[in-house]
């Protein structure tokens, strides 16, 4: 099993990307939904969005950050793309017999302050979730994986949030209700990926014996802005 600051083509990467990214895109198509669970009011996409970070995690744990980095920007650029092809469809001339246009627009429809806000929120908290877990993979040598995992998603998750509420909904609600909906959320989320951690620990483990990797970024520079895999 490779222990080293390079990977391989394999096959198990893309699958595992892809899903990544697909929990992203859903997560903010269902976003606008609000739901109820226990009493608490919440977006629906707090049921797929922690996934995202999940995905997140067994990426760097079994590919490292560099390969990780990739892939949290083809997230980001797929977003980005979602957001600007539904901006421009509703904002196409529609035929005036097609009474679907409010119930499309209700749903599909982002405002740039809300784009801004994902776009800003998902990129620092998935870059810091990676960073931290790669991090903390060296400092502890491999063990205690239910660290990494809990630890990065304690701090990403929470930029995240706070990123995301404060420029989605800062002065349009008051300093109250934003602190209650940060919290809400960020509990939700940082419950989620406890109760999966078993799970995670599963298919980490798989995919490190299918796959033959176990990356340690020992020299690795953390830069956001690098494309670099190698």
């Amino acid at each position: 099993m490779s222990k080293n600051n390079t990977t391989r083509t394999t096959t198990i990467f893309p699958i595992l990307a892809c899903f990544f990214v697909t929990s992203l895109l859903v997560s903010n198509i269902i976003a606008g939904k609000l739901i109820t669970l226990m009493g608490i009011t919440l977006p629906a996409a707090v049921i797929l969005f922690p996934l995202s970070y999940i995905f997140g995690d067994v990426l760097t744990e079994v590919y490292g950050f560099k390969r990780t980095r990739l892939v949290i920007w083809t997230g980001f650029a797929a977003n980005l793309f979602m957001a600007l092809v539904f901006m421009v469809t509703i904002a196409l001339p529609h035929p005036g017999f097609w009474e679907g246009q409010p119930a499309y627009a209700a749903v599909l429809g982002f405002t740039p302050r809300l784009v801004v806000a994902s776009l800003v929120g998902y990129f620092v908290g998935e870059f810091s979730n990676s960073v931290i877990l790669s991090c903390l993979k060296v400092k502890t040598q491999g063990r205690n994986l239910w660290l990494r995992t809990i630890g990065s998603t304690v701090v990403g998750e929470g930029i995240d949030t706070v990123l995301f509420i404060t420029i989605a909904f800062g002065g349009a609600l008051s300093l109250e209700t934003l602190s209650e909906l940060m919290l809400a959320q960020y509990l939700w989320k940082v419950a989620y990926e406890v109760i999966l951690t078993p799970l995670t620990y599963l298919v980490v483990n798989w995919v490190k014996v299918k796959e033959g990797v176990d990356i340690y970024d020992t020299k690795v520079k953390y830069n956001p802005f690098s494309l670099k895999v190698q």
